[in-house]
């Protein structure tokens, strides 16, 4: 039975190179079960399924320059166990932002003057709105605002695409903005 299986993935990576979209959603409706399993044991995390979805973009972009077909489980298992590895340190990234942002000095005593003020409870706000990011958004702002990389450079180091770091901010910054004019 296993031989049978790995022909018909065989037939349908061929067809899919050749532009079947039937044949493509025939394979992805088999492998995505397995490239879930492998990303949340990697992950070990229940948004293993947004680790997936960067895979299965990569995996569609890059099936036409497969040049065994034989070897696509590999190939795929490759892809899902390298968008793991950059969503854990995405998620490291954010986590350190939350830790910068505690580890940030309290002053004592009332705050001496309207700047001190305003940015003590900018700090304040900060800290309860951070919370409310995936661990995504988090990192791709920390590299964005605290280590002034380039969305190319964040795009590179993460392994997605310029638009894929793009929309990340503009959804972090969106969630932000929310939680800092829901506080008082």
């Amino acid at each position: 039975m296993k031989g049978r299986e790995r022909i018909l993935d065989e037939l349908l990576v061929l067809r899919s190179q050749d532009g079947d979209v039937a044949a493509f959603e025939n394979l992805a409706r088999r492998w995505q079960p397995r490239l879930l399993r492998l990303a949340r044991r990697l992950t070990q995390s229940p948004e293993a399924g947004e680790v997936v979805q960067e895979a299965w973009l990569a995996i569609v972009r890059g099936l036409p320059r497969l040049a065994d077909p034989a070897r696509f489980g590999t190939w795929a298992f490759r892809i899902v166990a390298h968008k793991s590895t950059d969503w854990i340190r995405l998620r490291q990234k954010g986590r350190s932002l939350a830790e910068r942002v505690e580890r940030e000095p309290q002053p004592e005593g009332p705050p001496s003057t309207e700047e001190e003020v305003s940015r003590s409870q900018g700090v304040a706000q900060l800290r309860k709105a951070l919370p409310q990011l995936s661990d995504g958004h988090r990192g791709v702002l920390e590299m964005f605002y605290l280590r002034a990389f380039s969305v190319q450079t964040i795009s590179e180091k993460l392994g997605v695409s310029p638009g894929t770091v793009k929309s990340r901010l503009f959804h972090a910054r969106k969630v932000l903005r929310a939680a800092l004019e829901e506080s008082p």
